[in-house]
Parts: structure tokens; sequence; C-alpha cells
């Protein structure tokens, strides 16, 4: 029965798919039916048309038609000439669209600058002629570098418009072009940085664009400071009015952009593998060096094996540094680690800016010394008085002294100058009086280092912080005063600045038997945004209870920042301190702003718990 009822089913199967197919052909036939008469319907209009538009037949009688019509066509085809072309049209639709969107950015984004005019006109300039490539934030922020760079190639494309008439002036414009060229350099770097960047990423890349731009101005500055007060110095200032401008300008933009974008960052995942290595690794060294090469750097020196050896009495592989960096092999791989031997090494040495994630170190820093004695009283601009300059990205020196012995009476004279970004100084000693150490841009860490010195014996424009440093005031000329810092921000977005954490200030034994006589204190406002913190530090008697001193009269008083935190000694207490409107006591929210994290970006290149070499929070 079972199969029976099995096979019925079956037939009806059969039997109702039958009738679908039947139904199915039906409305296929009807649909080809109603398509083919529309296609007939479309035909007989368009020939009705046709006809419509064809001139009447001609009537010997009748010429008056006939001239209208050939007037209608003769009209219609001028028409024709005139009209331009389809594909022509909808491009100049396009560019004239492109330019009006990027306008409308350029006027939001220079409304938050203080140059509005310059900015509004070079940048307007720059989306008018490249319409198609200034659509995206991302693409006005490489617009606003490419403008700063053209207008530095003008201003300095012909030394005839200047009067070097003097040694002085010529070595000073010598400086201009060096610095100047390192600008240009490191816009290009940047402009390519962006570049490859997605929207969404430009956020985090804040950091580095605003250390980029802060060099940049700071490099302007240098150029500047490099002339004598005079006609000249005033003619070079003239002559880098906009390119300042639009620098200060980049920077506000920067700072809009990036906020405008954070939204769109993603934050980067990293496997379990990586992310163990780094917890275990990244607290005591650098991110930007490999796994492998924070393993090298963990065996202290001189265990470390170096790549070459320098030693002055012949036993290394070079005599002198300057022969040692000569044979620095060109696109090297990693680190170059450089021990230098025990000796007084005296040459003036200079790590160029292609001399990238170089590591030096010595027997000690009262052991190996590098030293020498260029000066600004013997005609040489400060810039180039250093017995030793770190330009190259990644340097790294630990157990190293480094001196200018010209003395207090030749006035400035540079015994370290570090235009480095991301560079590191360990245990490392540098003397001289006035100028000793020159943190010129970028962003710089020392850390149980030894500076001694007279005026402005720290000074520059980079973002430096200098942690549990020994900071000795020596003994001036007859009636001069010592200041400790000289801060130059000379914008008040530049993300520079000169930290002094957990360091002790105090005289040497020359000043410690004659300190009632002279006065000394904590710094000077060098440039008008002059901004320098002392926190969690010591600060022997030697200072004066006012701490700061004016630069000229009322000049930076309050554009400055001059900041105090939590300090200790006898001349820790700030009941006593200037008035200035710029001046502040700051408490523990503000004073973490300028630990190693927030303010060198830290978070990327170094990482410090309380016994590692870096600290990273505040010590209290």
């Amino acid at each position: 029965m079972a199969f029976e009822d099995f096979d019925l089913l079956a037939q009806r199967r059969e039997i109702e798919k039958k009738r679908k197919r039947h139904r199915m052909m039906v409305i296929a036939l009807v649909l080809c039916i109603v398509v083919i008469g529309a296609a007939v319907a479309v035909v007989v209009v368009k020939k009705k048309d046709d006809d419509d538009n064809q001139p009447a037949k001609k009537n010997p009688d009748d010429t008056s038609k006939e001239s209208t019509g050939d007037k209608t066509r003769e009209d219609k085809d001028n028409a024709n000439d005139e009209k331009p072309a389809h594909g022509d049209k909808t491009n100049e639709d396009k560019d004239n669209a492109d330019v009006t969107k990027s306008s409308k950015m350029v006027t939001t984004m220079c409304a938050s600058t203080d140059f509005k005019a310059t900015c509004e006109s070079n940048l307007g300039k720059f989306v008018k002629a490249n319409p198609s490539e200034t659509q995206q934030p991302k693409d006005l922020v490489k617009a606003a570098f490419s403008v700063v760079s053209s207008e530095l190639e003008m201003a300095m494309n012909d030394s005839s418009k200047f009067k070097l008439d003097t040694p002085k002036k010529k070595e000073a414009f010598e400086v201009c072009k060096k610095v100047i060229d390192d600008a240009l350099q490191e816009l290009n770097s940047s402009t390519n940085a962006v570049g490859e960047k997605e929207i969404g990423a430009l956020d985090s890349q804040r950091g580095d664009l605003n250390n980029w731009l802060s060099a940049v101005m700071s490099y302007q500055q240098t150029c500047v400071d490099a002339f004598p007060e005079g006609e000249a110095k005033e003619e070079i200032k003239k002559a880098l009015r906009t390119s300042t401008e639009l620098t200060s300008n980049s920077l506000a933009i920067v700072s809009q952009i990036s906020s405008i974008l954070s939204s769109f960052q993603k934050p980067k995942r990293l496997l379990l593998s990586e992310s163990r290595q780094r917890s275990l690794l990244e607290e005591k060294f650098p991110a930007w060096m490999s796994i492998a090469e924070r393993r090298l750097l963990k065996i202290g020196p001189p265990k470390q094996k170096p790549d070459v050896t320098v030693a002055k009495d012949g036993s290394g592989n070079f005599k002198t540094i300057n022969d040692a960096l000569a044979k620095l092999p060109q696109n090297h791989q990693g680190r170059y680690v450089i021990f230098i031997k025990e000796g007084v090494y005296e040459e003036n040495v200079l790590l160029t800016k292609k001399m990238v994630n170089v590591t030096m170190f010595g027997d000690g820093s009262q052991k190996t010394i590098i030293t020498g004695n260029k000066n600004n009283v013997d005609g040489v601009p400060t810039f180039k008085t250093a017995t030793f300059a770190a330009e190259g990205d990644g340097f790294l020196a630990q157990n190293i002294g480094f001196r200018n012995t010209a003395g207090p009476e030749k006035h400035q004279a540079v015994a370290l100058r570090v235009q480095s970004d991301r560079s590191i100084f360990l245990n490392c000693r540098m003397e001289g009086y006035q100028d000793t150490l020159y943190v010129q841009a970028h962003r710089q860490f020392y850390r149980g280092c030894y500076v001694s010195g007279t005026v402005d014996f720290i000074f520059g424009d980079a973002a430096a912080i200098l942690q549990n440093c020994l900071i000795f005031v020596r003994k001036p000329m007859d009636g001069q005063k010592n200041t400790v810092t000289a801060q130059g921000r000379s914008d008040k977005r530049e993300t520079t600045g000169l930290v002094l954490h957990n360091c002790h200030i105090m005289a040497d034994n020359q000043l410690s038997s004659v300190k009632e006589k002279v006065k000394s204190y904590l710094g000077r406002p060098w440039k008008e945004f002059s901004r320098t913190i002392v926190m969690e530090t010591e600060i022997d008697d030697i200072i004066d209870p006012q701490g700061w001193l004016p630069w000229e009269g009322n000049f930076a008083l309050s554009t400055l920042f001059y900041a105090e935190y939590s300090n200790e000694g006898p001349r820790s207490d700030v009941k006593n301190r200037v008035k200035w409107p710029g001046f502040k006591v700051i408490k523990r929210d503000e004073a973490l702003k300028y630990t190693v994290g927030p303010f060198l970006q830290g978070d990327s290149w170094l990482k410090g718990d309380v016994d590692a070499p870096v600290h990273f929070d505040l010590f209290n």
C-alpha cells in the first residue's frame, strides 16, 4: 500500500511541474510581446520626430520656408561650433568644484593661524595651481609644508642681496645656508611621510609633525642669530619673515587637523609574541632599536662588541674619531657602534645628518674626553664653536666627556651641540663656561649627566629633558651673572622646551667660596615664548631667591612659560620668586605633561621604570 501511495504522489508532482512550466512559458511570451511592442513604438515615434524635423518639400512659389529652414540649421551648426565638448566642460566644472571645496578648507584651517592673510594667500595660490591634488585635509598639510619650502628657497637663492662685507657676516651666511638646507630636507621628508599615511593616521603622527616644524622654526632662528647685531641681521630677518609666518601657520594647521581626524585613528594591533617581547625590552631601550639591538645594548660597555674601536695609542682601528666617522659604511643596516678608548681627543667632531643610528661609548666621562676651544670672540659663530656636534638622528652617547676649554673670557664656546632627533646621552659630561650645552633642535634625553657652565650654559630650542643630572654652576668673569638656562622657543605653538627633572643644581668648588658675591639664576628668556620647567629638583643656595632673571626690560615676561614643581633644597622656596605673568608654580597634573612620555613622545621611543635608565613618570 505504501509503494502505491508513493507512485500516486509522484504522478501528482509531475502534473504540477508541467502546469508551472506552462505558466512560465505564457508569462515569458507576454513579456516578449510587450518588449517588441515598446520597441516598435519607439521606432515609430522617432520616425515621426525625424519627419517633423525635415524641411518642408520644395515649393517653387514658397521661398520663405527654405530660407527659414536653412537659417535654423546654420544657427544650430554655429551653436554646436561654439559649445565646448562635453568632456572639456565636465573637467572644467570638476576643477572649479575642486578649487571651491579646497578653498573652503583653506579658509577653515587658516582661521586658527596667527598670520591669516599669509596663510590664505599662499595656500590659496597652491590650491588654484593644484586643484586635483588638494582634496583631503592631509593634502593641505602637505601643501603647507610645500609653501614653506618654496618661500625658504626664494629667501636664500641670491646671496648678493645681503651685505656680507666682513668675515663674520660671511661665516654667518654659511651657517644660514647650512641650517636652511637642513630645514628643506626635513620639510621634504615630512611631506613624504604625510603622503605615505592614510588620512586617519595623521592624528597619530601629530607628535612627529610638530617636532619637525618646531625644528624648522628653530633653524630659521639659528640663521638670524648667527649674524651680529646690525643691518645684515635685519636683512636676513626680513628675508625670512614670510617663511617664519608660514611655519607658524603650519604648526597651527597641524594642531587643528589632528584634532579633527582623531576619530579616524585606529589602534595598531600587535601579535602576542611581539607585545611580550616589547614589554620585556622596551622598558629600557628606544622603540626604534630592533629587539636584537636592544639585547646587544643590554650588555653594558665595554663588554659590548663594537663595530670599530678608536684608540689614541694606536691599539684600535682608528686613532681619531673623525677617521672612524669618515669610514662609516653607507647604508649600514642597524646600529653602528663605535668604542672610544680612554684618552683626550683634541678634535672637533661633526656627526652629519647622514650618519644615523650611531652609538658611541667610552671608558668613562672623565677618561674618554673629546675637547676643543673654538669660541665666538675669535670670530667663530656660536653654532660652529661646538667641540662635538650630533646631527644624525638616533644618536646614542654613553660614558663620554665633551669639553670646550676656551674659558669665560671667550664668551660663547659650545662643548656639545645636539640637533639629532631621538638622541640619548647616558652618564656623559659636558664642561664649558658660556653656552656649554646647545640643545639646538628636536627631541633629546639626558640621563645621569654632568653639565657645568656660567652664562646660559644650557640653551637652545629643542624638546629636551635632563633627568637625574648634576648641574654645576661655575665662577664667571667679574661683573657677570650666572644663568643655568636660556630656552629659545620663538613661537607659542612650538612643542619645544627645557625640563630639568630630578636634578641637583649646585656650585662647583671655585664658585662655592665666593658664591655670596655672584648672582646665579635658574634661567632667562632668550626668545619670546621661552619655556623651562624645573621639577622634583634639589636647588642649592647658589640660586638667587627670585629664581629667574629678565633678558632685557619686560621682554617676554608675559609670553614665556617658566614653571616649578615639588623642588627641594634651600632655594626651592617659591615665596620670593619673580612675579612675572609667565611664571607659574604648577600642580601635579600640569607637571605630568612635562615627563618623558607626553613631552618627548617617549611612548614611541623611550620606556623606563624606577630602576631603568629612563624614568617615565614623576618620582613622587
